[in-house]
């Protein structure tokens, strides 16, 4: 398991970083992002990505269902100062949200959510009109979609595409490595829930979105501030290549809107 992952405060800037980077400015090529933007997380963790919207001057709030990262959350908020609303709960117990956000932004969460179709129409209720879908997860066959990474081992965190052996090899191989039954049940989780680009552009047509703006990188730009790599675009070539495309792609940038 990589230090990151251990120490929260250190994984929260690094998010707050990129999101200042990267995600800012792609959603600024869509929506305004100043003083006006309503902006909603789900599944924000400790809420790192929210900070540089809050520093814009956003009305920011980050629900998360995992109570202590939200204690976490809000411990960083208060000892820095930002300005946010955080919540621990389901984000679909809570109506008084409805309707009142410009963003939503869904980062590494849909690839842990089943029925992807059924996430992105129930949260269509809480946006306003005009408002959008941020959405950034890692490619299912690229060389770390299954997450691997949190695992304890160090070879089972650093082996590329192990998460694509059939379930049983993976989990038997998980177990080898000593890896926790709590870290080997998430990862076969992750299994069963993957997210190809295939599978989420099928998504968001179902669920009545339209794909406004979408950017494949075949080196994240979240790799910048955890290993020092230059981001790089995925070329236009190999992203135009369905279910190849899987393989070469780290991170999947998409901004969707409501059709109807």
């Amino acid at each position: 398991m990589q230090n990151r992952h251990q120490n929260r405060e250190q994984y929260f800037f690094e998010l707050a970083s990129t999101s200042e980077k990267y995600y800012i400015p792609f959603i600024s090529k869509v929506i305004p992002v100043n003083e006006h933007t309503q902006v909603l997380e789900i599944g924000c963790g400790e809420g790192g990505n929210l900070v540089p919207f809050t520093l814009k001057g956003c009305k920011v709030t980050g629900v998360d269902m995992a109570t202590i990262r939200i204690e976490q959350a809000r411990e960083i908020f208060k000892k820095k100062g930002y300005k946010g609303t955080l919540i621990a709960e389901d984000i679909f117990k809570l109506k008084e949200l409805e309707n009142l956000f410009d963003l939503i932004i869904i980062h590494d969460v849909i690839e842990h959510i089943d029925n992807k179709e059924a996430f992105l129409a129930k949260i269509r209720l809480y946006l306003k009109p005009g408002g959008v879908v941020f959405i950034g997860f890692p490619a299912w066959q690229m060389p770390f979609g299954g997450h691997q990474q949190i695992c304890s081992s160090r070879f089972a965190s650093k082996a590329p595409f192990i998460h694509l052996f059939p379930g049983r090899l993976y989990a038997f191989l998980l177990k080898c490595c000593s890896e926790k039954d709590v870290t080997i049940q998430e990862l076969l989780e992750i299994k069963q829930t993957r997210c190809s680009i295939e599978r989420f552009i099928k998504a968001v047509k179902k669920a009545q979105f339209s794909i406004v703006l979408h950017q494949l990188y075949f080196i994240n730009p979240h790799y910048e501030i955890k290993f020092g790599l230059k981001p790089r675009k995925l070329s236009p070539v190999i992203g135009g290549i369905p279910y190849l495309r899987n393989f070469f792609c780290t991170s999947c940038f998409y901004i969707i809107k409501p059709t109807s």
